[in-house]
């Protein structure tokens, strides 16, 4: 049994989380962690889905990672950065499914990697992953000869933008063109802009009402269009993703690991 703890547990995405870990058979929940303000404090993790668990939501980050193997993190950087010096000074696992890091946050979550292993992921959809591996291939077949543009709409209560699977997504395609994304990326346009400039990336942000999570990648040549598009309509595509991910880590050691090695898919694109 993979003994889990999940951070944000009162949270829409922790309570998915929670039920996930419950419905599996090869899971136990034996941490639920959230913030001191947190309306499902010193509850049972499991009250609002009608399912006592016999975990109760806790501060304690020490408490909460006890008995765990891993934790599942998609709270805000500065919490995730908190809970990771105590899972690698305790020898337990992470799986972050986190967005907003700045360069420092993702330099932490390196260090860490050299003494805990660490699933850390933009998206942890399964399907969103094999996107990731789509875009490598259109950018290397289609090179120079195409405008990139990538869209992305979320709920209302998202406080980071672009999310971060479009920062992946960008990031994806910028790899397998050999540049940097902070190099080509064109984050905001407003006013006389001039003719668009070639090699950069363009992102558009659209943000409302309950929309869990939409993506797409326009390539735009002369006389034709080519769109790659993602949605997702429940966050339970994030849930499994996140327990296969825990499985992946039962398996291994210390090390920074990503969805494409949790699925298999380095270097699928050249077999």
């Amino acid at each position: 049994m993979i003994r889990v703890a999940v951070a944000g547990a009162s949270g829409r995405m922790g309570r998915m989380l929670v039920e996930t870990v419950l419905d599996a058979p090869d899971a136990e929940l034996v941490g639920a962690l959230d913030v001191g303000t947190a309306p499902g404090l010193g509850r049972d993790a499991g009250e609002l889905l009608g399912r006592p668990t016999g975990v109760a939501v806790t501060a304690d980050v020490g408490a909460a990672l006890g008995r765990a193997d891993v934790l599942i993190d998609f709270t805000r950087p500065e919490g995730t950065l908190a809970h990771l010096r105590e899972c690698a000074a305790r020898g337990v696992g992470m799986v972050i499914g986190t967005t907003g890091f700045d360069e420092a946050g993702r330099r932490a979550i390196e260090a860490a990697a050299e003494r805990i292993g660490i699933v850390f992921a933009p998206n942890m959809s399964v399907g969103v992953t094999v996107t990731l591996k789509l875009l490598e291939v259109a950018a290397t077949l289609l090179g120079d000869g195409y405008d990139i543009e990538i869209t992305e709409a979320h709920h209302r209560h998202k406080v980071d933008a672009p999310s971060g699977t479009a920062l992946g997504m960008g990031r994806a395609i910028a790899g397998a063109l050999g540049r940097d994304l902070d190099s080509m990326g064109t984050w905001a346009r407003h006013g006389h802009t001039g003719e668009r400039q070639p090699g950069t990336i363009g992102f558009s942000v659209v943000r409302g009402g309950d929309i869990v999570g939409d993506h797409t990648v326009l390539f735009a040549g002369t006389g034709e269009r080519i769109e790659i598009t993602h949605r997702s309509s429940s966050r339970a595509t994030y849930a499994q993703g996140s327990l296969r991910a825990c499985r992946f880590l039962a398996e291994r050691g210390a090390g920074l690991f990503d969805m494409q090695d949790v699925l298999g898919l380095r270097g699928a694109a050249s077999r």
